[in-house]
């Protein structure tokens, strides 16, 4: 039975990707036939325009005769982005490919600051962003508010991404517009292996940002949605690489206390295990106990 499954899956994930293949086939027909029917209305905007649409669709074979027929590389759009821009936006590999070997400039940045690269991770497509990064992206060409790539890779969560930037010379402390470094999207968002990656390449487990708050606190009231293991596991990390636990913020709260107001119970528990002081009072007069946001944090902090 469980083999018969296997099979049914196996058939219908082929079958899913041989109807994905059919259709990205007629689109791209479509889109060559249209330059077929009005090529000889066309001038160099227009034809720029339908390498544009190439790009966004994933048709190099249309894009070289776009191309040969005039089209420029460095077209740009409404909002400054040029044609590598579009493919990485959507994920588009093999048109990235092809426009960086028609001359595409690999680090162009639109208007609002953002290169190829940036937009590939914002955008969440680690093959195009590993593609760029061997073939020359500069892993330190911030983007929108200011923002590295290893710092988008690190909210976006693409450990892959996060560890070849480091690997060609990505800086690992830089903070974006807002203050936030890549060590701050990791631990917000919980993320152990990029944690682990940016400790690894020099991050101090115990580094101060905004407001005073340290990893171990953005890791203990990390963002909503992020599953309890993620959440234990990225603290359990930064403790074992000697963050501080009683390190307080400039409210005076402690990660044990951040964890409890976040409703965190098991983070809770685990940083009471690792020798936290339930006891301790943040400037206000609050214990963990007294900020704590539900009945379950309530009692991994012992209340009876």
């Amino acid at each position: 039975m469980r083999h018969l499954l296997f099979t049914a899956t196996a058939l219908a994930g082929l079958l899913a990707f041989a109807q994905g293949a059919h259709a990205q086939s007629q689109v791209c027909a479509d889109l060559a036939a249209k330059w077929e029917s009005t090529k000889a209305e066309l001038q160099t905007p227009q034809i720029s325009a339908l390498l544009f649409s190439a790009a966004d669709k994933g048709c190099p074979k249309v894009a070289e005769t776009l191309l040969a027929a005039g089209a420029l590389i460095e077209a740009k759009d409404r909002l400054g982005n040029e044609p590598l821009g579009h493919a990485a936006r959507e994920g588009q590999v093999g048109m990235i490919a092809l426009l960086l070997s028609h001359g595409a400039q690999i680090d162009y940045q639109n208007i609002a600051g953002s290169s190829a690269l940036f937009v590939a991770i914002e955008r969440k497509h680690p093959e195009a962003a590993l593609f760029l990064i061997e073939h020359g992206a500069n892993p330190n060409l911030a983007g929108r508010s200011g923002a590295t790539p290893l710092a988008a890779a690190a909210f976006t969560g693409l450990d892959a991404v996060a560890s070849a930037l480091i690997a060609h010379g990505a800086d690992v402390k830089t903070a974006d517009k807002t203050g936030k470094t890549p060590m701050v999207y990791a631990a917000g968002n919980a993320s152990a292996g990029m944690i682990d990656a940016l400790l690894a390449a020099g991050v101090d487990a115990n580094a101060r940002y905004q407001n005073d708050l340290t990893a171990l606190m953005w890791a203990a009231g990390h963002t909503d949605g992020v599953p309890d293991a993620a959440g234990l596991a990225a603290v359990t990390t930064l403790l074992a690489h000697g963050a501080r636990i009683e390190d307080a913020d400039n409210r005076g709260r402690t990660a044990l206390m951040i964890a409890a107001e976040r409703g965190h119970a098991g983070i809770a528990a685990l940083l009471l295990a690792k020798g936290a002081n339930a006891a301790a009072k943040d400037k206000e007069g609050k214990s963990a106990l007294d900020l704590a946001a539900d009945a379950a944090t309530k009692a991994a902090l012992g209340a009876g």
